[in-house]
């Protein structure tokens, strides 16, 4: 005598084992009564059909289906525990400052990059570890914050003081090419342009914006001809060798400024702060002085930047 466990079909739950005798009808009407079904066909673990009770053999597994195709559970199972890996919650020593995340957010976003690849399945790349159990990653931790930021909400936000350029290099190390355009988009964007045009109030004013206030702001040698930068908190810009000529300075704050040997030659410095700048041999022939400030000058004015 033979033994199975039947199970209804698309379920691994309440199976009954029977006895095998007879033929394929006898079978089914155990099943039937013994699962609460109107049985009328069965499978194996496999989805084949049976349909000679030859074929069984002693402690099968079956499926009986009240007329339904076959239903993989096992496929249920399968998924869920990969819905299972791609949510452990892990955690990385990068650089000797850890970030703990989940392994969906390492995989999902950029299923192709190198993190994807290390952490999609558990220890396949043998990923190093610290004694906390943390993955070791020798890479800059600044750096890498932005990029795991971007995998968690898709947004490129770089706090103040972080240098695109790092956080680009480290998006090309890992592979995150997505982010690596946004990047690139990001920091050209961000950059005077090569030619020797003028720059405008709005190239210019973006160029600041993006810059941090604690950062040395370099701009000597460009040309701002004619532009209008009225009103604008320039303090500390070395505009050494610059063209400012014909500019709109109306009520800029300019203290502290490095201008010397820049071109101001027939620029509006009307109410411009100009205390504490270094003015040696800057033109300022035909300029507009009217209620600018020159308080605590590094260098004093000479006869000849002739002004108005």
């Amino acid at each position: 005598m033979r033994r199975v466990t039947l199970f209804v079909n698309g379920t691994t739950a309440n199976g009954k084992v029977v006895a095998v005798y007879g033929s394929m009808e006898d079978l089914l009407n155990v099943a039937s009564s013994k699962l609460g079904i109107r049985a009328s066909s069965v499978y194996n673990g496999n989805g084949g059909l049976i349909d000679d009770i030859a074929l069984i053999r002693d402690d099968d597994v079956l499926y009986v289906s009240d007329g339904h195709s076959f239903e993989d559970c096992q496929e249920d199972l399968r998924e869920a525990e990969t819905c299972q890996t791609h949510t452990d919650w892990l955690t990385l020593n990068v650089g000797g400052r850890c970030f703990t995340t989940t392994r969906s957010t390492l995989v999902s976003k950029e299923p192709e990059s190198m993190l994807a690849h290390m952490f999609r399945e558990k220890d396949v790349w043998g990923n190093k570890k610290d004694p906390r159990g943390a993955y070791l990653i020798d890479r800059s931790p600044d750096y890498f914050e932005p990029i795991l930021n971007y995998l968690r909400h898709g947004q490129l936000i770089i706090n103040e003081g972080i240098n695109p350029l790092g956080v680009l290099e480290e998006a090309r190390f890992f592979g995150i090419e997505q982010l690596a355009e946004q990047l690139e988009t990001h920091i050209k964007s961000t950059q005077p342009p090569d030619d020797h045009s003028p720059l405008t109030r709005k190239e210019f004013t973006r160029f600041l914006l993006a810059t941090t206030t604690k950062s040395e702001l370099r701009c000597q040698g460009l040309n701002f001809t004619g532009a209008d930068l009225s009103r604008l908190d320039l303090r500390y810009i070395n505009f050494k060798m610059a063209s400012l000529r014909g500019a709109n300075l109306f009520h800029a704050n300019l203290s502290g400024a490095n201008l010397e040997r820049a071109d101001l030659s027939m620029a509006c410095l009307d109410n411009c702060d100009l205390s504490g700048c270094d003015l040696q041999e800057a033109n300022l022939r035909g300029s507009n002085v009217k209620g600018a400030i020159f308080e605590e000058m590094l260098t004093p004015l000479h006869m000849s930047q002739s002004v108005r």
